[in-house]
């Protein structure tokens, strides 16, 4: 195996790594999209990438001048589908809304998965670090202080505004 291959190879092992920490949280809060999800979607976005990095190597037959790639192309392809992806988790029950948390930690599990297979690996991992510590440490401090009678939310509906 080359070392190019080597890279890829770590690259796709970082993702998994990455995403698979998100989706733990996600699965340990018993949410639709858990560990598996989040790790599929991680490591297919820095897949996607490094195709499109390394699409000169896979065109050996045609001259150099004669590739155009645009990386940023891929990127916006990815998105579109993660939103799509994200949309499918995110469920009305009756008044209120779940799932939006774990739609936006499939895009950005997405969006570090692009960054991995990239080469920005510095990146990709405070981006996870971040992430996970904001759903972790955020939950809490959320269900305390946001909560709470005192400080609801203007749009929150209570069940004394509801019909009897």
């Amino acid at each position: 195996m080359s070392e190019e291959h080597m890279v890829m190879a770590g690259r796709l092992l970082a993702s998994v790594l990455a995403g698979g920490l998100i989706g733990l949280e996600r699965s340990f809060r018993g949410r639709p999209a858990g560990f598996r999800t989040h790790t599929l979607v991680c490591m297919a976005s820095t897949l996607l990438m490094l195709i499109t990095v390394y699409e000169w190597q896979w065109m050996e037959s045609l001259s150099p001048d004669s590739i155009r790639m645009d990386p940023t192309r891929m990127a916006q392809g990815i998105m579109t589908g993660i939103g799509f992806l994200g949309a499918g988790v995110i469920f009305k029950e009756g008044i209120s809304v779940r799932g939006l948390t774990t739609a936006a930690s499939i895009w950005v599990a997405a969006s570090i998965g692009m960054a991995v297979g990239f080469g920005y690996d510095g990146l990709a991992v405070y981006v996870t670090v971040i992430v996970v510590l904001v759903l972790v440490a955020l939950k809490p401090l959320e269900e305390r202080y946001f909560r709470s009678r005192r400080h609801r939310r203007e749009t929150d509906v209570q069940s004394e505004d509801l019909p009897q």
